[in-house]
């Protein structure tokens, strides 16, 4: 892919905000809502949450496995448009809605990482899967479709 060569991005530092933000959202903040939601089990509702970063075993389905460049939502199968509203579902049962809760607010993380980067690489935003979505709502609502 010719355009993939083309942006420009600076490598992200391992301290960097952005990667403090990340790893902070999907490791510490959990701890947040699993004594907000879970109080009375909020230890194993906390690991739960931490086990469901296993959705991220879908990036070595990817070539290459890690790039900067690449929003994880709605390219890996298990961060999918498709993926997403099941999860949701998830919140329906008891039995699994602390999982539910660890899904989808790992998607959520991960949308937080990538609107971080895109104000880094607006070309990377334009050939994203969430900036493909973003003109398919807009196109459905009969709204103008950005070019």
């Amino acid at each position: 892919m010719a355009l993939r060569e083309s942006r420009q991005y600076s490598t992200p530092k391992l301290l960097s905000a952005q990667t403090l933000v990340h790893y902070g959202l999907h490791f510490v903040f959990p701890v947040v809502l699993a004594l907000v939601f879970f109080p009375l089990m909020w230890q194993t509702a906390y690991l739960t949450m931490l086990a469901t970063m296993l959705v991220d075993l879908d990036h070595l389905m990817a070539k290459p496995i890690f790039d900067p460049l690449r929003c994880s939502v709605g390219y890996h199968p298990l961060h999918s448009f498709y993926a997403i509203p099941v999860y949701a579902l998830l919140l329906l049962l008891p039995a699994t809605q602390t999982i539910a809760v660890g899904l989808l607010f790992h998607m959520f993380t991960d949308t937080v990482d990538c609107l971080w980067s895109f104000s880094h690489c607006r070309e990377c935003y334009l050939n994203s899967r969430i900036y493909a979505l973003r003109n398919w709502v807009r196109k459905l609502s009969g709204r103008e479709v950005a070019k």
